[in-house]
């Protein structure tokens, strides 16, 4: 019976010793692989990286690795030094090459749909009717006047005001998520959408999320009337000319 016993637990020693072996060889295969062949230290996606996401903000997404100088790709970066703020173009996949010519400027993939969101600020969205984004008329790029209203429940009367000048819109959307254009940019689409077909832009409901950059001391008071008042935007282009009679309730409403 002993015999039986210390004999297994020879066997399952030897298992283990044998497995052990099997994993370290398999482990250093890569570098005996390499070890007489001239490599090139490339950067290499780890994990998936998403179109539009941040190089610089993909923690742990790419690794460096040593690869023969005969598979490094055209382009393949070497020094994440070089990419800078660029993102990816396309979304990239784990194990390949980390490619200068797949990544680009943020500008250049937002498209007409978006804008750059200025240095120091971030974005909030707003969803708004359409009479209180000026008829819907608002696209990505515009700057708006913002109106806040609140209610003053002890003086029993709202209070409104003109608080925000030109603050740019960096996206606009339907409910539905597609891209809020301005008429003008409509009525062209649709032009040459029917030039091909008699089929018409899909209608959407009259609800709109306005995508806005401020600041967040300003956001801040924005959420606030969004959540216990109301707001009302006004196309105000760069040669509007800023001016507000201050805060209007009950009392001054007719003055």
């Amino acid at each position: 019976m002993k015999t039986r016993l210390l004999g297994g637990i020879a066997a399952l020693l030897v298992a283990i010793i044998g497995t052990v072996l099997l994993v370290n060889y398999v482990q250093n295969a890569d570098k005996r692989a390499l070890a007489d062949t001239e490599t090139e230290s490339v950067y290499v996606v780890e994990k998936p990286i998403t179109a539009g996401t941040g190089i610089d903000k993909a923690a742990g997404a790419v690794v460096r690795k040593d690869v023969p100088k005969l598979a490094v790709a055209a382009g393949a970066v070497t020094d994440l030094n070089q990419v800078g703020q660029k993102v990816a173009a396309v979304d990239l996949m784990p194990g390949e090459q980390l490619l200068s010519t797949r990544l680009v400027d943020a500008a250049s993939i937002l498209g007409p749909a978006r804008v750059q969101v200025p240095t120091g600020m971030q974005e909030i969205t707003l969803k708004l009717p359409i009479e209180r984004v000026v008829g819907g008329t608002l696209a990505a790029g515009d700057t708006v006047g913002i109106f806040l209203s609140v209610e003053d429940s002890a003086a029993k009367s709202g209070k409104t005001q003109l608080t925000f000048h030109k603050v740019l819109v960096t996206a606009a959307q339907f409910s539905n998520g597609s891209t809020a254009k301005s008429q003008e940019t409509a009525a062209q689409e649709d032009s040459a959408r029917g030039s091909l077909t008699s089929k018409k832009s899909a209608p959407s409901d009259d609800t709109y999320l306005i995508t806005l950059a401020r600041n967040s001391a300003d956001a801040e008071r924005i959420v606030f009337a969004t959540e216990f008042g109301s707001v009302y935007l006004s196309k105000e282009p760069a040669n509007a000319v800023e001016g507000t009679s201050g805060v209007v309730n009950t009392g001054r409403l007719f003055r």
